[in-house]
């Protein structure tokens, strides 16, 4: 492995020299190279996310796939991969860390400072049973997942990049080897707090929770327990996220403690997936045998792994003293405000996806009826409510035609119309400030997977129309319309689970 020096090339990343999970030392995690993949090559690049990074130009150098590949280390850069504990599927699963992940550095950006990950880099301490790789088809659906939820506006990691390379890998079946780079401005999940905590190591848990609050959260240390503080901004953020997923249909699938992030961003695409008709109960998850993770049951989860997250700063929050009654309960008033912001905001969210500009108190039977219609009949979520936009008294046809029950879809109109009339809603000034918030375009799987299929057989150009559709989701972008219609019958038939 050789040392690269990126000075010498065009807008070289600026890598920092201290900060980050490594500067806290190896109680943390452990210091090593990537290993690379033999003959890589470019499969997809966000030039959108290089051109916000201030890395275009460096990006078009060959230095720049080494580097991403793995075969060299930029002069500056201190690969790692930490370790963290966490509760996989409800249940404690000891343990994990970065088993094909490996932390890069930081680099100083435009948007402030950033961590560079690779996914796929090799083996590492925490690779258990695996083989520290990723393949080409879970590569590419976490590169387009991750700069879909980006472009429409839910708070996400970001993927700079996929390189590719013939390394043969064995999951279901012999797939071929990829690397993505994952871009954050912190990786740090609820697991690590989990594992030392676990593991009674309060000085290094203070010290997680120390860097945290200064790098990310300062506001907190003013704070009476700031701690506590670390808590409840968590929570915040992490209902704000939750109330995003519901309202655009998205299901992450693997809601595991070590798959949440302390910053409220959507971390680890894996089983993800959009709702195609609208089913509650939707598992995205083919592993998720009991359905823990349905779609309606992620806000639910993600208060139990904020209680997780508690139980793991509590001896912090307790200060010098004993974990006491009064330290649980200043920990659960941390909490609360998950249990009012959620479904606040989601009904915000849902109220102006209704095209509605003020709040009025029936509002929420409104919505749920609307949502209850949709159940009904398992009708496309994304198309349902796009079309409503263009919905009016006068003519109905594009929104009624979804349902084959009219007159219950005629009876909700009727309260709609009504809601509508009562604000002096205009129809032309409605639709425009619908437009903005239901997308037209959303990652499919069947889009996924038309784009995966062509690049297993050497075709690359499908993922790259796909993000360029992705990068506007709420445009009407005429000449992409296929891309918004009915998911065909074989989409049905596809399965993602914690391999994809």
């Amino acid at each position: 492995m050789n040392a690269v020096d990126l000075s010498l090339q065009n807008a070289a990343p600026a890598w920092r020299s201290s900060g980050g999970l490594a500067s806290l030392g190896s109680r943390f995690g452990t210091a090593l190279p990537p290993q690379a993949v033999p003959a890589p090559h470019w499969v997809a690049r966000s030039e959108a996310l290089a051109d916000e990074l201030g890395l275009s130009g460096w990006l078009d150098t060959p230095v720049a796939l080494e580097v991403l590949a793995g075969s060299a280390v930029a002069d500056g850069s201190r690969p790692f991969a930490s370790v963290y504990s966490g509760h996989q599927f409800g249940v404690w699963a000891g343990q994990l860390g970065d088993g094909r992940a490996l932390l890069l550095g930081e680099i100083e950006t435009p948007a402030g400072a950033m961590e560079l990950q690779l996914k796929g880099g090799g083996l590492t301490p925490y690779s258990r049973m695996g083989d520290g790789r990723a393949v080409l088809r879970s590569s590419i659906r976490e590169f387009l997942c991750s700069e879909a939820m980006h472009h429409l506006g839910i708070p996400t990691t970001r993927a700079l990049a996929v390189v590719g390379s013939p390394l043969p890998v064995r999951r279901e079946s012999v797939e071929t080897a990829a690397i993505v780079t994952r871009i954050a401005p912190s990786f740090v999940r609820f697991g690590h707090f989990e594992h030392f905590a676990h593991h009674d190591q309060h000085a290094a848990l203070r010290v997680l929770a120390d860097f945290v609050i200064d790098a990310h959260y300062p506001i907190c240390r003013d704070a009476v327990n700031p701690y506590a503080a670390l808590l409840e901004a968590v929570a915040r953020r992490t209902a704000t996220l939750l109330a995003d997923w519901q309202a655009v249909g998205f299901c992450h699938g693997v809601m595991n403690t070590d798959n949440m992030s302390i910053l409220g961003l959507t971390i680890d695409y894996g089983p993800f997936g959009f709702l195609d008709g609208f089913d509650p109960g939707h598992v995205c998850n083919h592993s998720d045998h009991q359905g823990r993770y349905a779609y309606a049951r992620q806000p639910n989860v993600a208060m139990w792994n904020l209680h997780a997250l508690a139980q793991a700063l509590l001896p912090l929050i307790a200060g010098d003293g004993e974990v006491a009654e009064a330290t649980s309960e200043l920990a659960l008033e941390a909490l609360e405000p998950y249990r009012t912001l959620f479904p606040a905001t989601l009904e915000a969210r849902m109220r102006a996806k209704l095209g509605l500009a003020t709040a009025q108190d029936d509002d929420r039977a409104l919505i749920d009826d609307w949502l209850k219609l949709l159940a009904s009949e398992r009708t496309d979520f994304t198309i349902a409510w796009r079309r409503l936009g263009t919905w009016t008294p006068a003519d109905p046809s594009a929104v009624r035609d979804l349902f084959i029950d009219r007159a219950a879809f005629d009876a909700w109109a009727g309260r709609y119309a009504l809601r509508l009339a009562a604000e002096g809603s205009a129809d032309a000034d409605r639709r425009r400030s619908m437009d903005r918030v239901n997308p037209k375009f959303v990652l499919r799987n069947h889009l996924c997977e038309n784009a995966i299929r062509a690049a297993q057989a050497g075709d690359f150009a499908e993922t790259h129309r796909l993000l360029k559709v992705l990068e506007r989701p709420y445009d009407e972008q005429v000449e992409a319309s296929a891309y918004a219609d009915f998911p065909p019958d074989w989409a049905q038939q596809l399965e993602v689970s914690c391999s994809s």
